[in-house]
């Protein structure tokens, strides 16, 4: 698997085929492995965080979800196939799960959201195994976190979908990613429950063929713009760090 290192971040320059791929011969490993999808946002915030970029490249996968990280990647000269959004990802390899009886933990969002999320996709990927969710409300850093992994690892899952928001959720799957029994992929997925349980909508065809998810969410979420200063800033850097080159 190839890596593009985009401003510090090691990115898999990989097709949504070749992640999913790459996430099957994961699975069939001896290990626990952590799956990030940053997109220009939580790139930013790694360009100004030397410790958080170490441990985005931890990851076993790091895949770019956003624009802005295609964008940053051509205006360095070293380009990336696609964008591999953790959304789609996370379906693609539900469905994987399903065809290969892989097992799966639901982990985020608000009470009830999991579950939701849960049924939906087992009755749209038949013979889905999920065998567990938690909701994202509870204390990361004392017992109920310990709880919560003692929980995973007695449901034997495989795969465990982590959707507490970044970088809450790359930072505890990293802290906690021995504490892993069975789990090979710990895939970290943002706000994926909420669109899995239908409980919010993604952007329409037309931004995502574009790349302007971004702006269909600003227009959806006009309270997000000062977090999506972070997209414009990283390019604005980029362009400068190119030029530096």
């Amino acid at each position: 698997m190839e890596l593009v290192n985009i401003r510090g971040l090691n990115f898999a320059n990989v097709t949504m085929d070749e992640a999913i791929t790459e996430a099957e011969s994961l699975i069939n490993s001896n290990c626990t492995n952590l799956v990030f999808t940053p997109n220009a946002e939580i790139a930013y915030k790694a360009s100004h965080d030397k410790d958080f970029e170490n441990l985005l490249n931890s990851a076993s996968l790091l895949l770019p979800d956003g624009a802005g990280c295609l964008k940053a990647a051509k205006i360095i000269g070293t380009p990336i196939k696609e964008k591999v959004a953790g959304v789609v990802f996370g379906e693609r390899l539900a469905e994987l799960a399903s065809k290969n009886g892989y097992s799966l933990f639901l982990l985020g969002g608000k009470p009830g959201i999991a579950e939701k999320a849960a049924n939906e996709l087992a009755f749209k990927y038949s013979g889905l195994n999920i065998v567990g969710t938690n909701d994202g409300y509870f204390n990361k850093e004392n017992d109920e976190s310990c709880s919560v992994i003692d929980k995973i690892n007695a449901s034997n899952a495989d795969i465990v979908y982590v959707c507490l928001g970044a970088p809450t959720q790359e930072i505890w799957a990293s802290k906690n990613k021995n504490n892993f029994k069975n789990a090979k992929i710990v895939a970290c997925l943002g706000g994926s429950l909420d669109i899995y349980s239908k409980t919010s909508k993604r952007a329409p065809s037309f931004f995502i063929k574009t790349n302007t998810e971004w702006l269909y969410r600003l227009i959806k979420e006009p309270w997000r713009l000062k977090r999506m200063m972070s997209l414009p800033k990283y390019i604005v850097e980029t362009r400068k760090f190119a030029k530096s080159k």
